[in-house]
C-alpha cells in the first residue's frame, strides 16, 4: 500500500515543475520586446530630447537669434559699431542696480523693457548722450540705495555699486578714445558683464535666472563680434 502511494506521488511532483516554467517566460517576454516603447529598443522620449532642451534653454536660443539679427548686416564702420555698443553698455549694470533695489527678480524682464524704451527715447534727443544719461541714472539709484537702504544688505549693495562704476567707466572711456582702442575696452565691458551674468545665474541672485542666462550669452557673443568679426 505504501509503495503504491509512493509511485503516485512522484509523477505528481514531476508534472508541477514544468508547469511553472511558462509562467516565468511570460513575465520576462515584455522586458526584451516592446517594453521600451519602440521597435529599436530605445526610449520613446529620445525624439523629444531636442524639444525639451530647447524649452529649458530658450534664453540661450533667444540670445543667439538676437545677436544674429543685430549683426546680420555684416561689419560696418568701426567707429559706428563701437559707438553703438558703447552707448548700450551702461544699460547692463543699470538694470542690475534697479532690480537689486526693487528686491524682486520677477520685475527683471519688465525693467529690461523699460530700459530699452529709455534708450530709444535718449537716442531721439541731442541734449545728453545715451551713456552719460544711463550712468547718471545708475548713480541716482545708488544714492537712493545708500540713503534709504537696500533689501539685500550693504555687502550686496557694494558689489552692485562696484559693477556699475566699472562697466560705466569702460563704456565712457571706450567711447572717448580712438575706435581702434575703444573696441577692446567696450568688448572687455561686454565680456566681463557676461561673466557677471553667469556668476549671478550660478548664485541665483538679484535678477531672474532666465535673464541672467540670456544676458550672459548676448554679452559674450557681442564681445566676440567686437574683437574678431569687425
Amino acid at each position: 500500500m505504501s509503495a503504491t502511494t509512493h509511485t503516485t506521488t512522484v509523477p505528481h511532483a514531476t508534472t508541477d515543475a514544468p508547469a511553472s516554467v511558462p509562467s516565468y517566460g511570460t513575465v520576462a517576454a515584455p522586458t526584451s520586446g516592446t517594453a521600451s516603447g519602440t521597435a529599436s529598443g530605445r526610449p520613446a522620449s529620445n525624439g523629444r530630447r531636442p524639444i525639451e532642451m530647447l524649452k529649458r534653454r530658450w534664453p540661450t536660443a533667444l540670445a543667439v537669434a538676437l545677436v544674429i539679427l543685430t549683426t546680420a548686416d555684416g561689419p560696418g564702420e568701426l567707429a559706428d559699431t563701437v559707438g553703438a555698443f558703447g552707448d548700450a553698455l551702461p544699460l547692463l549694470p543699470l538694470l542690475y542696480v534697479i532690480i537689486h533695489q526693487v528686491g524682486n527678480p520677477r520685475v527683471t524682464w519688465p525693467v529690461l523693457g523699460a530700459g530699452v524704451a529709455a534708450m530709444v527715447a535718449l537716442g531721439a534727443q541731442d541734449v545728453v548722450s545715451q551713456p552719460v544719461a544711463l550712468v547718471a541714472i545708475a548713480l541716482a539709484v545708488l544714492v537712493w540705495g545708500a540713503v534709504r537702504g537696500t533689501p539685500h544688505g550693504r555687502a550686496a549693495f557694494g558689489v552692485q555699486a562696484a559693477g556699475a562704476f566699472a562697466f560705466g567707466a569702460l563704456a565712457l572711456v571706450g567711447l572717448a578714445v580712438d575706435p581702434d582702442l575703444g573696441r577692446y575696452l567696450v568688448a572687455a565691458g561686454w565680456f566681463f558683464h557676461g561673466v557677471w551674468d553667469f556668476v549671478h545665474l550660478r548664485l541665483d541672485k538679484v535678477v531672474a535666472r532666465s535673464f541672467a542666462e540670456w544676458c550672459g550669452v548676448v554679452d559674450v557673443l557681442i564681445a566676440v563680434h567686437l574683437l574678431f568679426l569687425l
